[in-house]
């Protein structure tokens, strides 16, 4: 086993919310040793354009860098690729990596995320089947696109419309499959799910609503997508998009509180001594929500708590309050939400979805709680007030779209 290496900050996971509490560190004048252990052997990159614009061959790899190369080496900051951490003792200040490294630390930022929740049903693991969450997951894709002409997308969340999108673009045959009775069931209104189901639908995607998979079948590739009903679609690719298991295991292991992903305070610390968790796996408080615990699975939450505990480190602590903020882009479709939907008890559409360009407003007794805007920026960035002000706004005002957004903020 290697001696143990030492760094001020060890930061795990080498995506969004850890390259910038690594970068967010430097900007805040953080003079320390710094290292980022990565499980990928890729530096930091972004994530969203996978199931976008790279799966659909319109942007190369190299746009999507978070920084250049370069830019780690100047700001001497050490990337620790291709390795994870399986144990943490958090007496000692220590991480151990799959590959045997014991690393101490004064600070750890844990931003590892998650990994794609997979199918349960016999073959789900047959050559064919796919997640979106890397950029290797991703390439294996595009690697036997050339073979592959009938696609069944399991999951109607983002990922998997957004799959869907990229590969009607290239001209395949494409089966989306959703388990609940509308697409986008999690996190939108039953007129967005509709919209996104219609415009689907138009493309050519073959969306089905209600059909729970019973198996995959094949010898050693997938041929086929068996329904719980008996009925058998023919594939040549299957691409799983059903949301993730936060990567929390060692943590938990080490004695922090968690369940749904590791829970974080105000300040996105963990109950461990000296170690915070950020993005995808940090179950915490979220004032959007009412105070519920929850983890918000976006860049913008990643981003936003990187910062914050950057900012604690270096003696300029604060409380976690970030606006909640999200994007999608299917077809010629730009979906922009902000705040969080769930738990509305009414939803007021702006415009004529048949225009292709309308929002759709989110109350929760009166108060505006969310938006979901299709094409429509200026709701968006208008919207995004009236949910941080906690606005209630007349409902036929707000029903208007010819009324903006910002007359309906209240007076201060």
């Amino acid at each position: 086993m290697d001696e143990t290496q030492m760094f001020d900050v060890v930061i795990v996971g080498g995506g969004h919310g850890g390259a910038q509490a690594a970068i967010a560190l430097r900007q805040n004048g953080f003079g320390g040793s710094i290292a980022v252990i990565g499980a990928e052997p890729d530096p930091p990159y972004e994530r969203p354009p996978l199931s976008k614009d790279y799966l659909a061959g319109e942007r190369p790899f190299e746009r999507m860098l978070i920084r250049p190369l370069a830019f780690w080496q100047e700001r001497e900051i050490t990337l620790m690729l291709g390795r994870s951490v399986t144990a943490i003792d958090a007496a000692a200040h220590r991480v151990t990596t799959d590959t045997g490294e014991r690393i101490g630390y004064g600070r750890l930022i844990w931003a590892a995320g998650g990994s794609p929740r997979r199918l349960a049903c016999v073959g789900h693991d047959l050559v064919g089947v796919h997640t979106v969450r890397t950029r290797a997951d991703v390439d294996r894709m595009i690697d036997e696109l050339p073979e592959a002409w009938r696609v069944v997308v399991i999951g109607g969340g983002y990922i998997g419309l957004e799959a869907a999108a990229a590969l009607r673009r290239k001209g395949k045959s494409v089966v989306l499959l959703e388990a609940q009775d509308r697409v986008l069931a999690r996190v939108a209104g039953e007129a967005l799910s509709r919209f996104y189901e219609a415009a689907h639908r138009a493309e050519g995607v073959d969306v089905r609503l209600g059909v729970a998979v019973g198996c995959l079948i094949g010898d050693d590739r997938i041929t086929g997508v068996r329904l719980a009903t008996g009925e058998t679609l023919p594939a040549d690719m299957a691409v799983v998009g059903i949301g993730i298991e936060p990567s929390v295991e060692p943590l938990i292991a080490a004695g922090a509180e968690g369940g749904n992903g590791v829970l974080v305070d105000s300040g996105c610390r963990t109950t461990l001594p000296d170690v915070y968790a950020i993005g995808d796996c940090a179950l915490h408080a979220n004032a959007f929500a009412d105070g519920a615990l929850l983890r918000v699975e976006s860049v913008q939450n990643a981003n936003d708590q990187a910062t914050l505990v950057a900012k604690a480190i270096v003696g300029q602590p604060g409380t976690y309050h970030a606006t909640p903020w999200f994007w999608s882009n299917q077809f010629d479709l730009k979906l922009q939400t902000v705040g969080l939907s769930a738990g509305h008890d009414d939803a007021i559409q702006r415009g004529d979805p048949a225009t292709r360009s309308f929002s759709v407003v989110y109350l929760k007794q009166g108060r505006v709680v969310a938006l979901d805007c299709v094409n429509m920026t200026k709701d968006y960035v208008q919207g995004r007030k009236l949910v941080e002000a906690g606005a209630r706004p007349d409902p036929e005002q707000l029903a208007d779209p010819t009324v903006p957004l910002k007359a309906l903020l209240p007076e201060t």
